[in-house]
C-alpha cells in the first residue's frame, strides 16, 4: 500500500526517500527503486542530517514513535499510515502526528474522537496490474493463523478433488501442513502475484479474525475471481456487495459457499460482482486525496522554514 503511494508521490515530481526500519547484513549503501530513494537503517546515533531539507515525515505501524519524536526535534510535519484500531495504534495518533492517513471510512469513523487531521486513502489497486485469467485453485493468502489457516486445511480436506494454493505470508508464524491437494508457494513479492498467483486461483479465502481493508481481496476481483471471506467491518467495505461472507467459526457455511461457486452459473455471477466492485474501487481519487494532503504538509513546513529565518 505504502510503496504505491510514495510511487504516486515521484510520479507527480516529488522527491521520496524511504529509510529502513532494520538492519539488513546485505543492504550497506542506498539503491533507488521506481523513483525512491531507499537507505540502510540508521540507528539513534546516526545525525539525520538530510532531514534538514525534509517537507513531511511518513511513518507506520512500529516506526511512529521514533517519526514523530524526529518531527517534533525537526519540526517537520509527520503522516502516519494507519493499518489498524489497535489501542497502540490510537495510542500513536494521540501526539507527534500531523495527519492520519486512514486506509478505510470505517477506521476513520473509529477514530473520530481523536484530534487529529485525517483523511481516507484506500490501498490503491489498479485494475490493469493485476487482471489475468482465474486459474483452478482455491487459495489462501498468508498461513499466519490470524489469516485463517485451521479453516484453509478443513476445507481441503472437505474437497479432497480440488487443487489448494497456500501462499506464504510476509509475516507471522506459518501454519504448515502437508495435504496431498494442497501446494505450497514461498511468499512472493507484490508484482508477482498477479502472475504467480492470481493466474492460478479460481476463489480467495479470506478467512481473516481482523483486516482493516484487505488488499488481496481487491487484487484478487481485478480478474473477476470471487472472494469469500470473514465479515470483517474492512473486509465488508473492501469487498462490498461482492463478498461472500461466512463466520470462520462455521465451517460447514465455507463449504456451502464453494459448492454454490462450482456452478458455472453461480460462478459466473460472482464473477461479474467481483469485476464490477474492483472497478468501482479505481484508485484515482483515494490518489489524488493523497498527494494533496501531503502538499498541504509541504506547504506547512516552507511556511515554517519562512518564519524561522524571517
Amino acid at each position: 500500500m505504502v510503496l504505491a503511494m510514495l510511487h504516486a508521490l515521484v510520479d507527480r515530481g516529488h522527491e521520496v526517500d524511504v529509510l529502513l526500519s532494520q538492519r539488513h547484513p546485505e543492504i550497506t549503501s542506498s539503491y533507488e527503486i521506481g523513483g525512491i530513494t531507499v537507505h540502510p537503517h540508521r540507528g539513534k546515533e546516526d545525525p539525520f542530517r538530510f532531514l534538514a531539507d525534509t517537507d513531511v515525515i511518513v511513518t507506520h505501524l512500529e516506526n511512529t514513535p521514533r517519526a514523530a519524536a524526529l518531527g517534533e526535534s525537526y519540526r517537520i510535519p509527520v503522516a502516519k499510515v494507519v493499518h489498524n484500531t489497535f489501542t497502540a495504534t490510537r495510542g500513536q495518533l494521540k501526539r507527534g502526528i500531523s495527519l492520519a492517513v486512514y486506509n478505510s471510512e470505517w477506521m476513520a469513523e473509529e477514530f473520530a474522537d481523536l484530534p487529529v487531521d485525517s483523511v481516507v486513502v484506500r490501498p490503491p489497486v489498479a485494475v490493469a496490474d493485476y487482471a489475468t485469467t482465474p486459474g483452478d485453485c482455491i487459495t489462501l493468502i498468508n498461513l499466519y493463523e490470524p489469516k485463517g489457516p485451521k479453516t484453509f486445511y478443513a476445507l481441503a480436506e472437505r474437497f479432497p478433488n480440488l487443487r489448494f494454493l497456500a501462499v506464504h505470508g510476509a509475516y507471522g508464524h506459518q501454519v504448515l501442513r502437508d495435504l496431498p491437494n494442497v501446494e505450497h508457494v514461498e511468499h512472493l513479492d507484490g508484482d508477482r502475484m498477479r502472475d504467480a498467483v492470481y493466474a492460478r486461483t479460481r476463489i480467495l479465502l479470506m478467512p481473516s479474525d481482523y483486516e482493516s481493508w484487505g488488499r488481496a481481496g481487491v487484487e484478487a476481483m481485478c480478474s473477476g475471481i470471487p472472494v469469500i471471506a470473514h465479515p470483517t467491518p474492512g473486509l465488508r467495505e473492501s469487498l462490498g456487495e461482492a463478498g461472500i461472507f461466512c463466520d470462520r467459526r462455521k465451517i460447514d457455511d465455507w463449504e456451502a459457499a464453494i459448492n454454490s461457486l462450482l456452478k458455472p452459473r453461480a460462478y459466473a455471477a460472482a464473477s461479474k460482482k467481483a469485476k464490477a466492485r474492483a472497478a468501482e474501487l479505481d484508485p484515482a481519487e483515494d490518489i489524488e486525496r493523497w498527494i494533496a494532503a501531503m502538499e498541504i504538509l509541504a506547504v506547512r513546513r516552507a511556511a515554517f522554514r519562512h518564519l524561522a529565518t524571517a
